[in-house]
């Protein structure tokens, strides 16, 4: 099946998926690997630019509800994809592929789409039976920052400082201080018009981790608890699960959900003519707004062998 053209509107807010391999439990929580997970975060909010909104890390999978101003979404999703694997694999010794396939980000269209996505990120570990309460979630999440309000320091690890000099391959711990960067994280206050208050914030994070636990209680009996969350094994791979289809974006409001499909549909036919002249080498060919263009690999001359 043909992966989905992305149409990356710098205005819009996105959900942002992204799976392990496998959905193994690479990202399991430990002390370490939220530390990373926080540095190489924040170090790529900070030099990308984007609107940090909420973000929840899984044992096997990521979400974020992001806005990059700059248009720069894929640059910043390659940074930090590709710091986590090297850094969290390095953690957990895991080689070869650490995501299962590239990210998925879907425009969240109104403003009652984007707190129920909010509250979708918030609800994990709850929602999955493996803690009763939000906060007991041992893992790297939004909901400290949103509640108090105070941005977190967290440390960047510079490997190449620490393999510098390092010529008879001298075991060097990962975590040192001594090639540490201290970075900071932080939110980005959710744009909604009934949200530009601490007191509104705190309300309706009340309100909203209220229903989670509410309905996680009312599912499970027994859950798996902080513990046990904690002792589970980064190599391990779950019982496979429903896929259900993503959908092309997130609003509740029907009539912007069928205006975004048909300005999708007329993006996508304006992206696929301009494919074709681009990759036939017409460096004229028009992409819409907002388009990333497919690589082309430069042709060069053929070489003749020397007599």
């Amino acid at each position: 099946m043909a992966r989905p053209i992305r149409m990356l509107n710098a205005l819009e807010i996105f959900f942002v998926t992204v799976r392990c391999f496998q959905r193994r439990y690479l990202l399991r929580p430990s002390a370490e690997t939220n530390e990373v997970l926080g540095g190489v975060l924040a170090r790529a909010v900070r030099l990308y630019g984007v609107e940090l909104y909420s973000f929840s890390v899984v044992s096997n999978h990521i979400h974020l509800v992001v806005r990059a101003p700059r248009g720069n979404l894929p640059r910043f999703m390659q940074y930090l994809l590709a710091n986590i694997s090297k850094k969290v694999g390095k953690l957990v010794r895991w080689s070869g592929h650490f995501w299962e396939r590239r990210y998925s980000a879907e425009p969240i269209l109104d403003e009652t789409a984007l707190l129920e996505r909010v509250r979708y990120v918030l609800s994990h570990g709850v929602k999955e039976g493996l803690v009763r309460r939000c906060r007991d979630w041992p893992g790297l999440s939004s909901l400290p920052l949103m509640l108090d309000g105070v941005p977190r320091r967290f440390r960047w690890f510079n490997w190449t400082r620490r393999s510098s000099g390092n010529s008879r391959r001298v075991k060097r711990p990962l975590l040192d201080d001594r090639w540490a960067e201290s970075e900071e994280l932080k939110l980005t206050p959710l744009p909604n018009v009934a949200l530009q208050s601490r007191a509104a914030v705190h309300g309706f994070l009340r309100r909203a981790i209220k229903a989670i636990e509410e309905q996680g209680s009312r599912q499970y009996c027994s859950v798996l608890g902080r513990l046990g969350v904690l002792r589970q094994r980064p190599h391990e791979r779950p019982a496979p699960s429903e896929r259900r289809p993503r959908p092309p974006c997130h609003t509740s409001i029907p009539g912007l959900f069928e205006a975004f499909r048909e300005r999708y549909r007329g993006f996508v036919e304006a992206f696929r003519q301009a494919s074709m002249r681009w990759r036939t080498g017409d460096p004229t060919a028009a992409f819409p707004e907002w388009a990333i263009k497919p690589f082309v690999w430069p042709v060069s001359e053929p070489r003749t062998l020397a007599a």
